[in-house]
């Protein structure tokens, strides 16, 4: 009943319905986090940071005179999502650093975008000297954006689990919740590249990759995924030369993050001589 009273709306009001949407992608909804992972972010050495209008959040695990890792989560994701991973890099000795994006898990609320996070991610990147990352998610399209605009940044290590390609997936997905029809699409589109400076059309992973500076990267998707399709992911491999891929079964878009296989494969990437 919802989609049709938006479908209804969005012939008599474009521009209103156009204004909701994008009200709903510049303010994430976050998922509350398990007692476990709650329990494991207070073992972090925890410090807020400014960021233009927000107070991140950032954590830190493990020996600093350890190597340095960084992990990106994903759009409405947050720190404490990696958790299952965070404990076997610290079993493997490394320095794990990761932070709540802006208007994300323990960071400052307000309107934000995945560009906005991209900017965070670069400046985390370049502060904290990391060489080896980890995304989730929609965390690969604001990964690779930041080493797109910091072309001076060099990574040995890059994995990634799962990503989109096309920022407009998420603009279709939104469209597809809330039952838009293409001319609020349109109108959505033309607002997005005003406010935020883009061109929708070439915000894609895979064309970032091929400028960016990374000596080895891995993608892992499952092939179930029923968030991002594995087609997306296989698109950027494909036009990226330095990147492996392996596909996955039985984990879909998030038990990913806690599939012990996976973190086995992580591991194996990470401590690779490059």
């Amino acid at each position: 009943m919802k989609k049709l009273i938006v479908q209804i709306m969005s012939i008599l009001a474009p521009s209103l319905v156009a204004k909701k949407s994008y009200q709903i992608l510049t303010n994430p909804q976050i998922k509350k986090l398990r007692e476990h992972e709650l329990e494991f972010l207070d073992k972090a050495e925890k410090e807020k940071i400014s960021f233009g209008e927000f107070s991140i959040q950032t954590y830190k695990w493990g020996s600093p005179e350890h190597e340095k890792i960084l992990l990106i989560h994903g759009w409405e994701g947050q720190a404490g999502n990696f958790v299952d991973i965070i404990k076997e890099l610290l079993q493997n000795e490394y320095y794990v650093i990761s932070f709540d994006a802006p208007s994300h898990g323990f960071s400052s609320k307000g309107t934000t975008s995945l560009f906005e996070f991209s900017d965070l991610v670069g400046k985390m990147i370049i502060d904290n000297a990391c060489k080896k990352l980890i995304s989730h998610s929609f965390g690969g399209v604001a990964t690779t954006y930041a080493l797109f605009r910091n072309k001076e940044v060099n990574i040995d290590k890059y994995l990634l689990l799962t990503t989109p390609d096309k920022f407009s997936q998420r603009i279709d997905d939104v469209g597809k919740a809330v039952g838009i029809t293409q001319k609020v699409k349109t109108i959505l589109i033309k607002k997005l590249e005003n406010e935020l400076n883009i061109k929708v059309t070439d915000a894609n992973v895979s064309n970032y990759v091929q400028e960016i500076n990374v000596k080895k990267a891995l993608i892992i998707h499952d092939k179930n995924d029923r968030v991002i399709p594995i087609e997306q992911s296989k698109n950027v491999y494909e036009n990226w030369d330095v990147c492996r891929f392996q596909e996955i079964e039985g984990t879909g878009h998030f038990r990913i993050l806690r599939d012990k296989s996976v973190a086995k494969s992580i591991l194996h990437f990470m401590n690779d001589p490059i």
